[in-house]
């Protein structure tokens, strides 16, 4: 990719596989200087000579520009961490199941049979699993949501009979019974915090598992009048929601993109997604979708070169333009696999209304600057 080429011919370079914003410096630049935005420049020094391609990644690119997957050093990697782990691993103890889990799924994500682990898989969570029912995070420790998910579905990805059998399904359905909150929450374990990860975790467990969605009959949560596992559950994750649209561990605290993930799997769970998820239509999310998908099916570049002569800051918001992305280097682009009727105008990207409306309105005022 030639960083360094005329931005204001939009032919100039070819149409990269990647934005290449992140292959280069942005056009503004902040010249406060923080801690943050240091280290924050010294990140981006230390990636842009792989994103731009001025050096070559130590595993080479494939055909798409972007660096190949270094799928044999992972292999390896992974199977090691499933070996005896050195000492600097002693604060992962209460972590056990979640090793293993890590492990096995990104294995099965690369084609790697994980079946030959079985046994031993088998073996070491049987220690963690409580006669109340769950799996602590390691030998002797209390059940938890958390391990209890990881050691679950590390039984799953072996597959074995043996290990699937494993499991106390009735003891683990009354422990769940146990954490189940009257305000239709979970805990992650007795007496513990009660968040949204052990709504997830436990409604994971439960739906993979077949356990009965019905609360047994010495859960506390029953006392407040709930039947089911899953009665109070969406309610107690509408509160999650903040007031910017994220969703936080628990009400009144901030929002997070894995509880937002939690959050959201959970409710996929009790229903259908366009169901149990509402989205009612509103014109905010519309007019910045459609913006979105406008700036999506075009080039927009900035037209003067970098060599021309500054000019003053009421006319640069004009320096802009657009093209349709089958306009650009003479290739195939997105806008070409789109049907017609599926484009949309072009967007300004600096005023957000359409090209012609800033134009028309920059001419009408054109003439008016002394009121």
């Amino acid at each position: 990719m030639d960083t360094n080429a005329d931005v204001s011919d939009p032919g100039a370079t070819e149409s990269p596989p990647i934005p290449s914003l992140p292959a280069s410096w942005g056009i503004i630049r902040d010249e406060l200087e923080t801690e943050t935005s240091v280290l924050q420049d010294e990140t981006v020094r230390e990636c842009l000579p792989f994103l731009n391609g001025s050096v070559a990644a130590p595993q080479g690119y494939d055909a798409h520009g972007l660096p190949s997957l270094a799928r044999d050093k992972h292999i390896k990697f992974l199977h090691h961490t499933l070996e005896t782990m050195p000492p600097a691993y002693v604060g992962f103890d209460a972590s056990r199941p979640w090793i293993i889990y890590w492990a096995l799924t990104a294995l099965s994500l690369l084609g790697e049979d994980v079946e030959p682990y079985g046994e031993r898989v088998t073996q070491t969570l049987s220690s963690m699993q409580n006669a109340s029912g769950g799996f602590g995070g390691g030998h002797g420790q209390i059940s938890h949501c958390a391990p209890s998910y990881a050691a679950v579905l590390s039984l799953a990805l072996v597959g074995r009979s043996e290990s699937l059998e494993l499991v106390d399904r009735k003891a683990l359905w009354h422990w769940l019974g146990q954490v189940k909150q009257r305000d239709g929450g979970f805990r992650v374990c007795v007496g513990g915090e009660e968040d949204v990860r052990g709504g997830y975790c436990a409604m994971v467990m439960i739906s993979l598992l077949k356990l009965p969605l019905t609360l047994p009959s010495d859960a506390l949560a029953r006392q407040a009048g709930l039947q089911t596992f899953a009665d109070g559950l969406p309610e107690y994750l509408s509160r999650c929601q903040t007031f910017e649209g994220g969703i936080s561990g628990s009400p009144q605290t901030e929002a997070h993109g894995a509880y937002a993930f939690c959050a959201l799997a959970c409710l996929s769970i009790l229903g259908p997604p366009h169901q149990i998820i509402p989205r009612f239509p509103d014109g905010y999310h519309t007019c910045y979708t459609l913006a979105g998908l406008s700036s999506a099916q075009h080039h927009v570049y900035y037209g003067r070169s970098q060599e021309d002569t500054p000019s003053v800051a009421e006319d640069e918001p004009f320096q802009w333009a657009s093209l349709p992305r089958s306009s650009v280097a003479g290739k195939q682009t997105e806008s070409e696999i789109t049907e017609a009727e599926d484009r949309l105008v072009p967007i300004h990207p600096i005023y957000v209304i359409p090209w012609p409306a800033v134009e028309r309105a920059v001419s009408w005022y054109q003439g008016k600057r002394d009121f």
